[in-house]
């Protein structure tokens, strides 16, 4: 009874924490944005973090969780490490409505991998049930190669060494993040059929 109460505090601060840091994040894109109406890719990381965060907010308890310090650094680095983007104007490497178009491609990835997942989506490595459908059929972490894609049309116009090493950081996460899921999922029999019929993680042919 003591380790459920603290799990579902833990819980509790965890979402509100997460729902605390995305309307700080939120209100200063949304600034930048409405001075310089133009910088769409500004919107565009408001609505995709939107959907993260919400959906998040919402998703049923899991079976099992994984508290360590170490998930859970992966974990938030990988689904928010973009919030610390200085949202400046930078280099634009690619047109603005190429980076715009990169991250529509991602939102509409990240809603077909999260529709696919239903409830069974959340922020830290946790057992809510093996999904295989939908995106899942291609790779087995469709919606952080979602993430991946959002965040590479923001990166590309409005591209400074600093947001590269964000960009580069949460990869970095969200790589360690993959690996820490799948170390805990791989010990359910349905998991482990599951990586046998599907090889790749992120990127296909790649990882």
């Amino acid at each position: 009874m003591k380790t459920f109460s603290r799990d579902v505090i833990a819980d509790l601060l965890l979402r509100s924490l997460t729902a605390s840091a995305f309307a700080a994040f939120s209100i200063a894109a949304i600034s930048h944005w409405l001075a310089a109406p133009s910088r769409i890719t500004l919107l565009l990381l408001v609505v995709s973090n939107c959907f993260t965060t919400g959906i998040a907010l919402f998703t049923r308890p899991p079976v099992r969780r994984d508290w360590r310090p170490i998930a859970l650094l992966f974990s938030l680095g990988g689904t928010y490490g973009c919030i610390a983007y200085n949202l400046n104007p930078g280099i634009k490497v690619v047109p603005e409505t190429v980076g715009a178009l990169l991250q529509i491609t991602g939102i509409v990835w990240q809603l077909f991998a999260k529709v696919s997942l239903r409830r069974s989506f959340g922020v830290l490595p946790a057992n809510r049930g093996v999904v295989s459908r939908g995106a899942y059929r291609f790779i087995r972490h469709p919606m952080y190669l979602g993430y991946f894609i959002t965040d590479l049309g923001f990166l590309l116009t409005n591209f400074t060494l600093y947001n590269l090493l964000v960009h580069a950081a949460q990869l970095t996460c969200q790589v360690g993040r993959i690996v820490q899921e799948e170390h805990m999922l791989s010990a359910d029999e349905r998991y482990r059929s599951y990586q046998r019929s599907v090889r790749f993680r992120l990127l296909p042919m790649i990882f």
